[in-house]
């Protein structure tokens, strides 16, 4: 008997509205079509990865293992540990000057958990969130899963890929529930400055409903001796009205522990809370023990990963610079690197066929042996993302083939 049969007869009826809505993830599909072409025997240099390439360090492994022998293993609060939530605190007090009490913390499971939390804890159906792009692919899916609206905000090179407080003017409308900020963001790796931050919370004032949310998740990774600025530490007077989303994941190389957190108003982190009882629960138990060490312990590693991920990015725009047809601007922040590809488009590939967009250029690439993330997927067709976290050369063997891919078309 095959169950299937009706559901394929059916698929459009088969399954909840809000499915259709969305999309999967870009960068999990590109990775896929590399690894794919990687099983099949192809040599492929993988530049789609969003995750540092170092090792958890040690002292965090320790933790885990430690939590494990002391029995750490059991269920907690729904939105984290009193130790988490200390750690957390402590963290936003030293590094960011700011204050929160434990039930203006939340810990999920990664920060996308804590901010798909907070969307679905205040976006009703037909409510809009302002999102600039590019932009990191899941912010809009999640939105429309929550029943609101993404407005999307194209930014460009000129502007270092940020949001104009005349932009935000006009997109904003009473709609408006969230502004979104990434910064540094991904994927182009752009930051805000306090001043910038005022300047759009000049025009929020006058949209009480508004709310900003600010996912900072790679704060420790800024170039060229920037500060650091997030909206609630820099425009103090909106604190009560930003929500700040920070992890492990990136800064402490923890992508696969799966935890993130968030602060803001009280109100909304009972909401979260409310929330997280009723879907996972609370986030896992080891992962939050080696969270507290990577919050509380030493830090020398963090720059240290900073500083060789500086050195990558030199290495990178140097060996993608010169190459016709690709438009490279240095990142400030993050660890990827976003050419414009447009130079490119309306060219023909050697095997036959022209170049009509990202998605193309993407696949050319992937023939000569790299893979990459189309901009498309970020809001920004005619880029392409690709990762420089990986080894020296990794990094020198793909802008080689890039630069092969691209002398390889004509017209």
């Amino acid at each position: 008997m095959n169950l299937s049969a009706g559901l394929v007869a059916d698929e459009a009826s088969a399954f909840a509205a809000r499915t259709r809505r969305i999309s999967p993830s870009a960068s999990n599909v590109a990775s896929q079509k590399a690894r794919e072409a990687s099983a099949a025997g192809r040599s492929i240099l993988n530049l789609t990865v969003g995750e540092p390439d170092f090792e958890t360090p040690d002292h965090i492994k320790q933790a885990a293992t430690d939590a494990i022998w002391a029995g750490q293993t059991r269920y907690t609060r729904a939105d984290g540990t009193p130790e988490m939530k200390d750690a957390v605190a402590q963290k936003f007090r030293r590094e960011n000057g700011l204050v929160f009490a434990a039930n203006e913390i939340t810990v999920g499971c990664g920060a996308k958990h804590t901010i798909f939390n907070a969307f679905l804890a205040t976006v009703d159906d037909g409510d809009e969130v302002v999102i600039p792009s590019p932009y990191w692919g899941t912010y809009p899916e999640m939105v429309r899963l929550a029943g609101g609206m993404p407005v999307i905000v194209p930014t460009d090179e000129a502007s270092g890929f940020k949001i104009t407080p005349a932009q935000l003017e006009e997109a904003l409308t009473e709609r408006t529930r969230w502004l979104v900020i990434n910064s540094p963001g991904n994927p182009a790796g752009g930051t805000y400055s306090k001043a910038e931050l005022e300047a759009l919370a000049d025009v929020l004032e006058r949209f009480p409903r508004a709310w900003v949310l600010s996912d900072d998740i790679y704060e420790h990774i800024l170039y060229d001796g920037r500060p650091f600025a997030t909206f609630a530490a820099d425009v103090p007077a909106f604190a009560h009205r930003t929500y700040t989303v920070n992890g492990v994941s990136k800064a402490y190389c923890m992508t696969g522990w799966r935890i993130g957190f968030g602060a803001g108003p009280r109100a909304l982190i009972t909401e979260i809370a409310k929330i997280q009882s009723q879907s996972t629960s609370n986030p896992c138990t080891i992962s939050q023990a080696a969270a507290i060490a990577a919050l509380n312990g030493p830090q020398d590693h963090v720059f240290a990963h900073r500083d060789e991920f500086a050195r990558r990015r030199t290495l990178m725009l140097e060996g993608l610079s010169g190459i016709p047809g690709l438009s490279v601007a240095a990142p400030e922040g993050a660890f990827y690197v976003f050419p414009g590809v447009a130079a490119l488009l309306g060219r023909s590939a050697p095997g036959g066929g022209t170049i009509a967009n990202d998605v193309d250029v993407v696949a050319h690439f992937l023939d000569h042996g790299v893979a990459s993330v189309p901009g498309s997927a970020y809001g920004a067709p005619d880029h392409v993302r690709l990762s420089f976290a990986a080894s020296d050369e990794t990094l020198r063997e793909g802008c080689r083939r890039i630069a092969a891919a691209c002398e390889a078309l004509s017209g």
